[in-house]
C-alpha cells in the first residue's frame, strides 16, 4: 500500500532458476548424481572437471595436491556459469568438488541462491570407488590430501547432505523433490 494514495502495488516477485552444485572428495559419486539430477529436472548438466586447466590436471595426474592458487581461476569459471545460467533463467547441475567453504563462497559469487548437495562417505568406500574407476587422471592417493582439505557444509550453506551409500537415483530424486515441494 502507498501512504499517499492508499492504494496497493503489485511487485513481481522473480524466481531464481534452480541451481545446484553437487558436491564432495573424488569418487564421492559427484558426476553420477548430477547427471541423474540433471536428467531429472531437465537442466544442463556441467562436469567441473572437465572445466580445469590443462595445468592442474597435469598436477592431480602427477598425483600433486592443488592449492587454493591453482583452484582459483577454476572457480572463478564456474562461478562464470553459474552466472550465465542464473541471468539467462536457465536451471544448472554442476558436479565440483567445493571442498572449501571459501570456494563454495567463490561459486556463490555466479548465483547467491545456489544450493548444495554434499555428497560423504567413509574413506574405504571412497578409495574402493577410485580404485575401481577406469581413465580418470585424479589418482587415489590424492584422497587423504582431498579429505584434510574437506571442510563439510554447515546449516548456512542451504545444502543438502546425502551418504553415498544411498543409491545414486534415490539421492537425485530426493534433491528433485525439494524443487517440486519448494514454497514459492
Amino acid at each position: 500500500m502507498t501512504e499517499e494514495s492508499g492504494e496497493r502495488t503489485f511487485v513481481p516477485r522473480v524466481m531464481e532458476p534452480d541451481i545446484f552444485v553437487v558436491m564432495g572428495v573424488s569418487g564421492s559419486g559427484k558426476s553420477t548424481v548430477a547427471s541423474q539430477l540433471a536428467t531429472r529436472l531437465g537442466l544442463e548438466f556441467i562436469e567441473g572437471d572437465e572445466l580445469h586447466s590443462a595445468e592442474n590436471v597435469a598436477r592431480m595426474a602427477a598425483g600433486v595436491p592443488l592449492t587454493d592458487a591453482d583452484r582459483e581461476g577454476w572457480l572463478k569459471v564456474l562461478a562464470n556459469r553459474i552466472r550465465e545460467a542464473r541471468l539467462a533463467g536457465r536451471g544448472l547441475v554442476l558436479s565440483c568438488s567445493a571442498l572449501k567453504r571459501s570456494y563454495r563462497d567463490v561459486l556463490r559469487q555466479g548465483s547467491p541462491a545456489v544450493r548444495f548437495v554434499y555428497l560423504h562417505g567413509e574413506r574405504a568406500l571412497l578409495a574402493e570407488r577410485m580404485a575401481q574407476r577406469a581413465g580418470h587422471y585424479m589418482p587415489a592417493t590424492l584422497l587423504d590430501s582431498q579429505l584434510a582439505t574437506l571442510e563439510a557444509p554447515d546449516a548456512s550453506e542451504n545444502a543438502l547432505a546425502f551418504n553415498i551409500t544411498t543409491p545414486p537415483d534415490v539421492i537425485a530424486a530426493a534433491v528433485a523433490m525439494t524443487v517440486s515441494h519448494r514454497t514459492e
